[in-house]
């Protein structure tokens, strides 16, 4: 297993770490790093830890065993001092859906305590890429799913973290709101952003500087995306082939989502 990134110091460094909820072990002894300014992507199918591994990077759990860091700081530890520099959007983001995408906004802009001289530029900026200025006045729960989550990702943006951790954000979307909704994602890391992205959908995988492919809390792979396809044809051939030689209880399991975002 190899990393992947610049000589730099990584943003994120995780070493050696498990979490356990009561007998069950979610992740074991996981060890990765993270560098400024990279796309990283949390492939595997459901149940491989991915959702456990962001919410511990994200200040939400504790690790059982081991140690995160993000800048340097402990996550354990320095919470006060991380939370500024992240945005973390589970799986069900909290979106109030009888307020409109101005009050949303608004909302998240209030709870990060940003300037008022300085909310007419973020208000500009986030809705205006995620392509929702014409829909300002319309409720949350009016949108289309993938207006939804674009609307939460710019939420979550506002504050302009320096990482960015998402857990399967377009989990459900259509393919066109899922190709825009990466397309802002791209943008963002060409800004000097760091992500890291869990997702079901391979296509997606692709589009990663990085792929940590996971299975029953444990890494099986972690390189670029051309490493880890290795001699198989594409990400979906190396995951199942990976998967099936770790694990041959899995041989014949269908682990992926099908879906089409177009590479960058």
């Amino acid at each position: 297993m190899t990393g992947y990134g610049s000589s730099a110091a990584p943003l994120v460094t995780v070493e050696g770490v498990t979490r356990r909820f009561g007998e069950l072990t979610a992740v074991g002894r996981l060890s990765l790093t993270v560098e400024a300014g990279t796309v990283v992507g949390l492939i595997g199918s459901d149940g491989a830890g991915k959702s456990t591994l962001l919410r511990m990077m994200a200040t939400m759990l504790p690790p059982t065993e081991g140690r995160i860091t993000i800048a340097g700081m402990d996550v354990t530890t320095r919470k006060d001092l991380i939370k500024p520099l992240i945005g973390y959007m589970p799986q069900r983001f909290g979106l109030y859906e009888d307020l409109t995408v101005d009050e949303n906004l608004r909302f998240f802009m209030d709870v990060f305590d940003i300037p008022p001289a300085d909310r007419p530029r973020r208000r500009e900026t986030y809705l205006g890429f995620s392509n929702l200025l014409p829909f300002h006045d319309r409720p949350a729960g009016a949108l289309s799913g993938g207006m939804k989550q674009k609307l939460a990702l710019a939420c979550v943006l506002v504050h302009e973290p320096s990482l960015l951790i998402l857990d399967e954000p377009t989990n459900g979307v259509d393919p066109v709101s899922r190709r825009e909704f990466w397309e802002i994602l791209l943008s963002r890391r060409r800004e000097g952003m760091t992500i890291v992205v869990s997702t079901a959908y391979l296509d997606e995988g692709s589009l990663c500087d990085t792929v940590v492919l996971m299975h029953r809390g444990e890494i099986l792979a972690w390189d670029t995306p051309e490493a880890v396809k290795g001699p198989h044809g594409d990400l979906e051939e190396a995951m199942i082939a990976r998967i099936e030689a770790a694990d041959p209880r899995t041989a014949g399991e269908s682990f992926l989502r099908t879906g089409g975002v177009p590479g960058r």
